[in-house]
């Protein structure tokens, strides 16, 4: 068996960044915004933020005042915490069940709690890319801005927004981390440029957590990190700035300097030297990540800095990894729809032999009398993981992501899902001699599906024309509907056999049966098939009447009593008052 190869794209993914305009333009905008607040002695508020309307793009930049050194970030509690139940309803839709709370910084989130936030949210053109952008604890306003549009951001419609921040100290705690990491959609807007001479990206670190991608620069160049351990390791080992020579102003301007230099170095092992750490029998990994960390100045500062770079290479290694594995095994809402679509195709064929046999697909497959039905029963498993793990999926995430369950493609599918098997699940329920499937037996995915349609669809007066149609070829919309056969039966047989010990009650569960079905079949909203001779529906309708008598009416024994609107309810003709 050939080894798998690991590589890492940090190097790439760095040059790709800094060559890109916007890098350049978000920091342009931050730099014109701090000019003009330096001009002001007394600014109004605490934070100062412009939007900049470009041709290809729209820039909001954020400046927080005063001048943001170690010491103001630090000081006067500033490494404090304020949780989300603490925190106004804006950031609510971050909780979910797994993770219900989370915690951000207290100076960002006062800092963040003075802007205008509808002035400058009415200035996005949704038209335009959006970059948000801001230095040091103007990049954490920043990137609260961008959490808070996440909400009601269509990621399907509308073009993502970039958050780009130059040295802005970390946010939030561990849960924050997880509420954002959780959906790599959300994860990848977010870009935090590092200076190794700034001192204020890591000045917070004790509690917090990290999330999207960080791009460690030094003179010799830069590269991107995404792992979050890795991030809080290189912060510390990565720092070349001493509290002495910590001057605001030169640590600002520096991050020009990256800029305006990172642009035009090609990063190559000419230019770094990681020769000692690297011979013919490195892995490619681990060459990589040697090249990374040259490139962002750790190889040659691990000296001064009594850094042991083994340990961080072997560390960084083994993240890489098991991130690697970890993504391909990360679940994938397209991974294996092909074979989903053959499994429903394939059922859909059984439904047809079935209804050809005169008995129905519920029926035959309940039955189990040759090996079609066997491979039903291998097709349902594999149907019921891959939707099991997509609504579980979907629950677990924040709740604006776990919406995406709602979106057309995937409801439709779900939709199809849960009325083609869970007739099936019930089939085998009953036939191991249970009972009460809807409050006992219900796997709590197929309650969810149900529950996402019911609020996207609207109700209906009455049965619509393409209902008509299509009711012979259509499923049944109730997919409990065969559970409610299946009690209906044992109803009957309670009372024809005189067991039961509650008559009436048996009585009135058949009456409200009988209301039931004649409801699904005025709404065209129940499959033909149920009339076929041989199906569980027209064996419960037999014994019922034998108990009821020929003399009982009602609204449903008025339509089952003449066979004739059997075959016209499957063509759409019958007339139900």
């Amino acid at each position: 068996m050939t080894q798998t190869q690991f590589f890492s794209s940090g190097l790439e993914s760095a040059k790709f960044v800094v060559n890109l305009d916007i890098l350049q333009d978000a920091w342009t905008a931050i730099r014109d915004l701090c000019k003009e607040t330096s001009q002001n002695e007394e600014p109004s508020s605490p934070v100062k933020s412009k939007v900049f309307d470009k041709p290809n793009c729209t820039i909001i930049a954020f400046f927080a005042w005063p001048a943001n050194s170690k010491d103001y970030v630090q000081g006067n509690g500033g490494g404090d915490f304020v949780t989300s139940s603490t925190l106004f309803p804006l950031f609510n839709f971050l909780c979910t069940k797994a993770n219900p709370n989370f915690s951000i910084n207290k100076t960002a989130f006062q800092l963040f709690s003075s802007i205008d936030l509808p002035s400058l949210k009415s200035e996005i053109d949704n038209f335009k890319p959006l970059i948000i952008t801001g230095n040091s604890l103007g990049g954490s306003v920043a990137t609260l801005f961008t959490i808070s549009l996440l909400e009601k951001f269509n990621f399907s419609t509308t073009k993502h927004p970039l958050c780009i921040t130059f040295g802005s100290p970390l946010i939030g705690d561990e849960n924050l981390h997880e509420a954002i990491s959780k959906y790599a959609a959300w994860n990848s807007l977010f870009l935090h440029v590092v200076s190794d001479q700034d001192l204020v990206p890591r000045v917070l670190i004790n509690g917090y957590q990290p999330f999207g991608a960080f791009l460690f620069c030094s003179k010799l160049g830069c590269s991107c990190f995404e792992d979050h351990q890795t991030i809080l390791e290189l912060l510390t080992a990565t720092n070349s700035g001493t509290p002495e020579n910590q001057d605001p102003n030169k640590v600002f301007e520096s991050y020009g300097t990256f800029v305006k230099d990172l642009n035009h170095k090609v990063i190559c092992k000419d230019t770094i030297d990681d020769e000692p750490l690297i011979d013919w029998t490195t892995t490619p990994l681990r060459a990589c990540i040697i090249t990374q960390l040259a490139a962002i100045g750790l190889v040659q500062s691990q000296q001064q800095q009594n850094v042991d770079i083994n340990i961080i290479i072997t560390k960084t290694e083994k993240r890489a990894k098991i991130m690697a594995i970890l993504n391909q095994q990360a679940f994938d809402p397209t991974r294996g729809l092909n074979d989903i679509k053959v499994y429903m195709a394939y059922l859909e064929w059984y439904k047809k032999v079935s209804k050809d046999k005169r008995v129905g697909y519920y029926d035959k497959y309940k039955n189990k009398l040759d090996m079609s039905d066997i491979k039903v029963e291998e097709y349902m498993r594999h149907l019921t993981c891959y939707w099991k793990d997509m609504v579980d999926q979907a629950d677990k995430r924040p709740q604006t992501v776990g919406a995406s369950l709602r979106r057309t493609r995937t409801l439709y599918g779900g939709t199809n899902y849960r009325r083609m098997i869970e007739p099936l699940v019930i089939a085998d329920y009953y036939k191991a001699g249970k009972q009460d499937y809807i409050n006992q037996g219900r796997s709590k995915h197929y309650k969810i599906l149900e529950q996402v349609l019911k609020e996207m669809e609207k109700p209906l007066s009455g049965p619509n024309e393409l209902k008509k149609e299509n009711v012979a070829s259509t499923l049944t919309e109730d997919s409990c509907f065969w559970a409610h056969v299946e009690e209906a039966l044992i109803s009957c047989k309670l009372l024809s056999s005189g067991e039961s010990n509650d008559i009436e009650k048996e009585t009135n569960k058949l009456i409200e049966f009988e209301n039931y079905v004649y409801g699904l079949m005025k709404n065209y909203v129940v499959s033909s098939e149920i009339f076929l001779p041989e199906s569980s529906f027209m064996t419960w309708w037999r014994e019922y009447r034998e108990i009821k008598g020929n003399f009982y009416r009602s609204h449903l024994t008025g339509l089952m009593n003449n066979e004739e609107n059997y075959d016209k309810y499957a063509k759409g003709r019958l007339v139900i008052p």
